[in-house]
């Protein structure tokens, strides 16, 4: 640990194939915005903090050739086309606006000029996340203890990051203090996200990890073997509901019923103001095969029908704390959100 995630190399983008994990760990470069939006929709690259940093690098590849003339043309185009890749994950679309508003606001500089600020713009991001996701670690350990249990959903470590993680994080930051813990990674069906990449990237930094099936986590907790959960989070609401891989929903009432802290940690640039609540976040949808599937192997009749949404939006009353990089947010979520946001 940590993870080379995503980086810069090559005049091109460098991602880990997620795809491919465990079984195989392959870079791949990303030379141009079509490229990397196919990789976001392929998840090749995933997590909403990595997705906001490859948007960034994809706004820069898309302007690259473009001619002076018609550089904004084409940054209003390529921004427009990469929002297109996954609708959920708010840092995807916080990084294009970012981006957007870093060059207009140089917009009577050369062309050439404004493309070098827009590659050190998007490593800015690159390097913010990084520093970002170790300040939650720093605040997120002092809600674990040694001995605790502790459940995972979906992957929220380094490969959904630049390279250290918002949920996984945490954990890394409370083992790396010497705090003894064992993380229950829930596989996370469909794409089994918690059991190729999280269980991988615990045992990569010696944490004791058990993985369980998805529908294990209400036995677990009945049985007093689970004393927290710690989930990332895709996109937040200002009134704190939150969105996260599908079955995150079903984890925090059952939390809630067996009175266990649910912890969401997320940066800030997550936390989407403008939204008011989780009736608005708009849930992706993707193929069926991914439910009809395994891999390659369908476990499912071919044309059975399915509905496949990413995400669920998990309501703010169920939510313990939100750990960000500006400390741990506490309900009433409205008033603790406006403050650390206005602090940004």
């Amino acid at each position: 640990m940590p993870t080379p995630t995503i980086e810069w190399k090559k005049n091109s983008v460098k991602l880990i194939d997620q795809t491919l994990l465990p079984n195989k760990v392959k870079f791949i470069y990303c030379g141009s915005v079509e490229s990397v939006w196919k990789s976001i929709r392929t998840m090749k690259v995933r997590g909403a903090p990595a997705l906001g940093v490859a948007a960034a690098y994809g706004v820069y590849l898309g302007v690259r050739g473009a001619k002076a003339k018609g550089l904004f043309r084409k940054l209003d185009k390529t921004i427009k086309y990469l929002a297109t890749s996954r609708p959920t994950a708010r840092n995807l679309f916080w990084a294009l606006e970012r981006m957007k508003k870093t060059a207009y606001a140089r917009k009577h500089e050369p062309a050439r000029k404004i493309k070098k600020i827009l590659l050190r713009e998007a490593g800015k991001i690159l390097k913010e996340d990084k520093a970002i996701c170790r300040k939650m670690g720093k605040f997120g350990k002092a809600l674990i203890k040694s001995g605790d249990n502790i459940l995972t959903h979906c992957n929220a470590g380094g490969l959904a990051t630049a390279d250290y993680g918002t949920a996984l994080g945490v954990l890394f930051a409370a083992h790396a203090e010497g705090k003894k813990i064992r993380v229950y990674a829930d596989e996370t069906r469909p794409l089994l996200q918690g059991a190729r990449l999280t269980t991988w990237e615990l045992m990569r930094a010696g944490i004791d990890a058990v993985l369980i099936s998805d529908n294990m986590a209400a036995s677990l907790m009945a049985k007093g073997k689970i004393d927290k959960v710690i989930v990332g989070a895709d996109r937040i609401a200002k009134n704190g509901d939150t969105a996260n891989k599908i079955g995150t929903y079903n984890v925090a009432i059952l939390a809630h019923y067996h009175k266990i802290p649910f912890y969401v940690a997320a940066p800030l640039s997550t936390i989407d103001t403008r939204i008011k609540s989780g009736k608005d976040i708009p849930i992706e949808e993707r193929h069926p095969d991914e439910v009809r599937k395994i891999g390659n192997i369908y476990i499912a009749p071919k044309k059975v029908k399915v509905y496949n949404p990413a995400f669920d939006v998990t309501p703010a009353r169920f939510i313990t704390a939100i750990i960000t990089e500006k400390g741990i947010l506490r309900r009433p979520y409205g008033r603790s959100i406006r403050r650390a946001s206005s602090d940004k």
